[in-house]
């Protein structure tokens, strides 16, 4: 039955082959919406640089090629046209080599933003445009709603805190937003579920994926051993160096700043009275300077490749809650627009563990003000 009230449009629907992104085609379907159904190959997983120490694939639940034959069932029960995009090159040209040098550079990277953003959901708004869809759908549990008064697109977090996912997509712009579809943002996982399993999903018991598509082990050093050796780049590796105190006193030795992230205590090797952290990495002097807790946690920060969602950039400071990683809970700030896309945010209380290459989201209660990446002091 077609839902009354709804104006029928067509719709490109993102299908990872995981439950959310089904239920959201289920639910448009149900709607009476012509939709066409895309997915994405992202990364090949036997390429000989995700593999365990046979040489054989890691298992990951994430943009594999299981995902792919998931999201054509899914289609097919469904009854909606389904294509494959092949993404392979851009995704190693804009996610992953961009992770890489990030963590050679010291940073510890949340590639999956770059990922949601700028790859996903740009290219798959590419695609429906030039098919003539009028929306973007994708199983995102955030909320998007045009604001006529201010002839602006207004992106919110999903009702759901815990599953929201606001916090990948703040670098979507005005024109993407206009086409944005999230219609989950009001659920709860429970209802999600419940949803796939009335509507018989192939997937509706199908577990979430957590980790990095391309590192499902989670051992992103590793990662980037393989991955420069593959490609015939271990020079690029970074070698042996200090591991020092706040003071300058040197405490041991590191095994390549690639192989730390601000934060880490276990795995520094390091005899103490009390518990060190890493609290800074130091690419240019290859060192790693470690500190007890409280040495953590910082008042301030400078954001680059701001992007205002909520409102063009501001002249005057901005009041937000500011999150510094996807876990964080928004704490209140003063958030300073700088030149070139910058901003300087300044919390009312001390953050810990604030990470360069991490992304920070702005809020306004619900809605998503803008976001950035968090650079280096």
């Amino acid at each position: 039955p077609v839902t009354i009230g709804v104006c029928l449009m067509k719709i490109a629907v993102a299908m990872s082959g995981g439950v959310d992104s089904s239920t959201a085609a289920a639910i448009l379907k149900e709607q009476g919406h012509e939709l066409v159904g895309f997915t994405m190959q992202l990364w090949n997983q036997r390429r000989g640089i995700s593999v365990d120490e046979n040489g054989d694939p890691l298992p990951s639940r994430c943009c594999s090629l299981d995902d792919v034959y998931d999201a054509r069932r899914v289609a097919e029960s469904l009854g909606i046209p389904f294509y494959v995009l092949n993404l392979e090159k851009d995704f190693e040209e804009s996610v992953v080599e961009p992770f890489v040098q990030s963590y050679l550079d010291g940073e510890t990277p949340i590639p999956c933003v770059a990922c949601n953003s700028r790859l996903k959901f740009a290219s798959l708004d590419k695609m429906a445009v030039s098919i003539g869809c009028d929306k973007v759908a994708t199983g995102h549990f955030a909320r998007v709603e045009y604001d006529e008064a201010a002839d602006r697109y207004r992106l919110f977090r999903g009702r759901n805190h815990w599953k929201d996912q606001s916090y990948f997509l703040w670098e979507l712009t005005q024109d993407q937003l206009s086409r944005s579809w999230f219609p989950l943002g009001e659920m709860l996982k429970s209802e999600v579920r419940d949803i796939a399993r009335d509507a018989n999903l192939y997937v509706a018991e199908k577990q979430e994926s957590q980790e990095i598509c391309f590192v499902p082990d989670g051992k992103y050093s590793e990662f980037i051993d393989r991955y420069l050796d593959h490609e015939g780049r271990e020079a690029e590796l970074p070698a042996a160096g200090e591991i020092v105190s706040t003071s300058g006193e040197t405490l041991g030795e590191h095994t390549g700043i690639h192989r730390y992230t601000i934060g880490q205590r276990r795995g520094l090797g390091i005899a103490h009275e009390k518990p060190l952290y890493v609290v800074q990495i130091e690419r240019a002097k290859n060192q790693i300077i470690v500190g007890e807790a409280e040495e953590l946690d910082s008042l301030e920060f400078v954001a680059k490749g701001v992007n205002w969602v909520a409102f063009d950039e501001p002249s005057e400071p901005v009041r937000a809650e500011v999150k510094v990683r996807y876990r964080h809970e928004p704490a209140p700030a003063t958030i300073f627009a700088l030149p070139d896309k910058h901003a300087r945010i300044v919390f009312d209380e001390p953050q810990r563990a604030i990470t360069p290459g991490q992304a920070t989201i702005f809020y306004n209660g619900e809605e998503v003000v803008g976001g950035g990446w968090i650079v280096r002091k």
